[in-house]
Parts: structure tokens; C-alpha cells; sequence
């Protein structure tokens, strides 16, 4: 079964950056996206960042213009760059990739385990 590892939260003063990572640990084939996903305490899960097989992307509109998502294709790796972070980005961020693994004959979610990211002073 893959899974998903994700790194790089932590605690980071406002104004700061981070960068996550969710790395596959095994083949996922004919990926289609690649999303990062974050839930505040007592808030829905929200998507933050979108990356589509051909390139595109979508961001939520709190994060345009600060967030930026990339994927490296040989490593099955996302990653999210959080500049200009702010205290209402605290929250559990968990990572998306929908594939068709290997052994497997249709794709669906696979999700990371989530990993907090505090923005305080």
C-alpha cells in the first residue's frame, strides 16, 4: 500500500516561510492531481493548493499570491512554499495525490498523515 509522507511544518513567527513535502512511498501511475488540504481547529477542511497533470493550478483565494505548488514527477514528491505566512495559517495541512498504484486497476485518493503548521509570535 503507498503512502504518503509529508515534512516541514512547524512553528514559524508571522511573515515567516515553510516548505512541506509529501513524498509517495511506492508507484502511483497516471496521477492526475497533486493538492495540499488544511483543517484549523473547529473549521472544515479547506483545499489551499491544486496542481493538475498538465500543469494548471488553483489556489484558495486567502493564499493567492503567498503559496505556491510544485511536484517533482521522478520522485512522486508535492511540495507547498508558504511565504508571508500569517497566524490564520495555522492548521493540520495533509497532502492529496489521486493515482492508480501499482497492482491496482483504478485510481483514487491517496492522503498523507497531516502535519501541523503554527504561525505565532
Amino acid at each position: 500500500q503507498v503512502q504518503l509522507v509529508e515534512s516541514g511544518g512547524g512553528l514559524v513567527q508571522p511573515g515567516g516561510s515553510l516548505r512541506l513535502s509529501c513524498a509517495a512511498s511506492g508507484s502511483i501511475f497516471s496521477i492526475s492531481t497533486m493538492a495540499w488540504y488544511r483543517q484549523a481547529p473547529g473549521k472544515q477542511r479547506e483545499l489551499v493548493a491544486l496542481l493538475r497533470s498538465g500543469g494548471s493550478t488553483n489556489y484558495a483565494d486567502s493564499v493567492k499570491g503567498r503559496f505556491s505548488i510544485s511536484r517533482d514527477n521522478a520522485k512522486i514528491t508535492v511540495y507547498l512554499q508558504m511565504n508571508s505566512l500569517k497566524p490564520e495559517d495555522t492548521a493540520v495541512y495533509r497532502c492529496s495525490i489521486r493515482g492508480v498504484p501499482m497492482g491496482a486497476v483504478a485510481a483514487y485518493d491517496h492522503w498523507g498523515q497531516g502535519t501541523q503548521v503554527t504561525v505565532s509570535s
